[in-house]
């Protein structure tokens, strides 16, 4: 009887030591290094980054902790859940990508297909739309919104968008690709359209 009870102890003694370190264990934790032209600095909630007038933010998440020291941003959790360690990596990317864009930019790239019909694509600053005429011999020109703190350069059948905005970016590229997607036509035999051709980090051709 006396030695269960000694055994019951021991276990007990062991699952508290065990939960205590879990306690005390930083499941997750990384430093990045933050370029000196880059001011960075964590307001209401947000990690702002700025450099030469341009500016990024990302809303920060509570389940991650965030502090600045020195020309460090150091990134940490408790615990490393699923859930944590997914959100400790996108924060991680997306933190990197501010640096990169800030620093160097991202260069996307677009090819303009004339298979049946010779498009005539152009770029209004004013409105900051891509005009595309003649699209498959539509007479209706087919206006795709861009979106701001985006350079857009149109030369010949290459189109070339610029931004430190790595999503921004992206998120153009993806505008002018669906805003000539061929749709109610065989794709095998309608080829046109203007399709992405190189990303960050990726090249098509």
């Amino acid at each position: 009887m006396f030695d269960s009870i000694c055994i019951l102890i021991r276990i007990k003694q062991k699952m508290t030591e065990k939960k205590t370190k879990q306690k005390n264990k930083i499941g997750l934790y990384e430093e990045l290094a933050l370029p000196d032209e880059i001011s960075v600095e964590i307001k209401n909630d947000f990690l702002v980054m700025k450099r030469d007038g341009n500016e990024l933010s990302r809303k920060l998440n509570n389940l991650i902790s965030f502090r600045l020291e020195e020309n460090k941003l150091i990134v940490s959790s408790q615990r490393d859940r699923r859930i944590e360690k997914r959100l400790f990596g996108t924060f991680l990317a997306h933190v990197k990508n501010m640096i990169e864009g800030l620093i160097n930019g991202f260069k996307y790239k677009l090819q303009i297909a004339n298979v049946h019909f010779q498009m005539n694509v152009s770029y209004s600053r004013e409105n900051n739309e891509l005009v595309v005429k003649n699209f498959l011999g539509e007479k209706k020109d087919r206006r795709i919104k861009l979106l701001p703190n985006v350079e857009v350069k149109v030369d010949k059948e290459i189109i070339e968008l610029k931004s430190f905005d790595i999503e921004k970016a992206g998120q153009s590229a993806t505008n002018i690709e669906k805003g000539t997607k061929v749709r109610n036509k065989d794709r095998r035999v309608y080829q046109d359209g203007i399709f992405i051709i190189e990303k960050p980090g990726r090249t098509y051709l």
